[in-house]
């Protein structure tokens, strides 16, 4: 694969993944805060810190 098909792939991926992430904070009336931005920097990380990071526990490392 050439790089810059790679990198468009890559690019395509990211932004829908941002999408989704927008599109189930909506339908299920959560705050996506900055987790869109997270994932479109970061792809599937973002997505899983999206899911699983969760503000209101507090005092845990």
């Amino acid at each position: 694969m050439e790089l810059t098909a790679f990198l468009f792939a890559t690019l395509l991926a990211h932004v829908g993944f941002a999408i989704f992430v927008t599109a189930h904070a909506a339908w299920t009336d959560r705050d996506a805060g900055k987790w869109p931005f997270v994932t479109l920097a970061f792809g599937l990380a973002g997505i899983a810190a999206y899911f699983f990071y969760d503000e209101t526990e507090s005092g845990r490392i």
